[in-house]
């Protein structure tokens, strides 16, 4: 399983993703804003892993904290937190590992500064472990929607390089393979960035798990010919009716599935999830530089000066979803009712803490 961040040496070490697969290399984070500026430049990327690496980035920004005072370090540490939120706005695991930490500094008015400092690095590493291990359990409650002898089609990377570890949608095809399923992949190239490409095509590589790659727009060609038998997506926010953001070019896929009578699912912690937004239409979109479009590791692929549009996510409404694969079961239509049901809401104010 390749690692996607670490401590070493009181430092956060992140596996930069923008020189893979030709390097592997380790970006070494001295300070929360190194964290910031590599998740705003995709040095790490995925909905699961930013959130890791908020949280290791608060961590690591608190030792700079030069204070006894407890309601001087909570302040300095709430605008620590707001920092770190702003670095990609779609993704909501980043804005949930926030939050817990902020709960675990609030909940230790009473004790020092350099407890609390203590504490919070302790919790950055349990959040990167259970990360791990929910992936593992997402992987294993889609091991049942895979049949024995079936070609995925998935899109962008939602594998370990997205996660603590292990992987959401690629952790599902990881079990599946571990399980001694006879299974295919087909990997969305994924532009503009090419993650299915360079990222995921790595990582199935790495594990031995048969695949080809195949541009973008090939995908509707295989899927009408019978070639994919279903689909499997991460997912960066999913609002409370089950509408759900993910990279550009996911809409389009569902549509396409749903047109040939294609199970398409999406794998997804419940971290993932927004009940404060009622539904898909309410995700901020994240737009980038048009540069990532017209050029490619500093190559311009089109004339001098042409112009360019780079949406980074799209929305998938909720009934093109055959179901959502969580560490706590597969959700099915309607999603209002099983979202909240498996959340534990018990009425319309939002969800319990978790």
């Amino acid at each position: 399983m390749i690692p996607t961040i670490r401590w070493e040496n009181n430092r956060v070490c992140i596996i930069d993703q923008r020189k893979l697969p030709q390097k592997k290399e380790w970006l070494v984070c001295r300070s929360l804003q190194d964290v910031i500026a590599a998740i705003r430049e995709m040095a790490i990327r995925g909905a699961p892993a930013i959130g890791v690496a908020a949280a290791m980035g608060l961590a690591l920004g608190s030792q700079t904290i030069k204070t006894e005072n407890y309601g001087t370090f909570r302040s300095k540490f709430l605008k620590m937190g707001q920092q770190i939120k702003s670095a990609r706005p779609t993704a909501v695991n980043l804005r949930w590992a926030v939050e817990r930490m902020i709960r675990v500094v609030e909940g230790m008015f009473d004790r020092s500064v350099e407890e609390i400092k203590k504490t919070i690095r302790k919790e950055s590493q349990v959040i990167l472990e259970g990360d791990i291990q929910i992936n593992l359990m997402i992987g294993h409650n889609g091991l049942g929607l895979i049949p024995d002898g079936a070609t995925i089609l998935t899109h962008c990377n939602a594998g370990a390089l997205a996660t603590g570890g292990y992987g959401t949608a690629l952790g599902v095809i990881r079990a599946a393979h571990e399980a001694g399923k006879d299974i295919r992949v087909i990997v969305d190239e994924t532009r503009p960035l090419l993650q299915g490409m360079r990222l995921t095509a790595f990582e199935l590589m790495e594990e031995n798990i048969p695949f080809t790659v195949i541009v973008d727009s090939a995908a509707g060609y295989f899927m009408r010919k019978k070639m994919i038998d279903l689909v499997i997506t991460g997912a960066d926010r999913i609002a409370s009716n089950g509408d759900t953001a993910n990279k550009i070019g996911s809409y389009q896929l569902a549509v396409i599935a749903k047109e040939n009578k294609i199970p398409f699912y999406v794998a997804a912690p419940l971290s993932t999830f927004d009940l404060d937004l009622e539904n898909g239409a309410l995700i901020p979109i994240e737009e980038r530089e048009p540069d990532e479009v017209v050029s490619f590791a500093g190559h311009l692929l089109g004339p001098e000066g042409v112009d360019a549009l780079n949406p980074a996510f799209d929305i998938t409404p909720a009934g093109y979803i055959s179901g959502i694969i969580t560490e706590k079961g597969v959700l099915k239509s309607p999603y209002e009712n099983s979202i909240r049901n498996i959340l534990g809401v018990k009425d319309d104010r939002g969800p319990k803490m978790r």
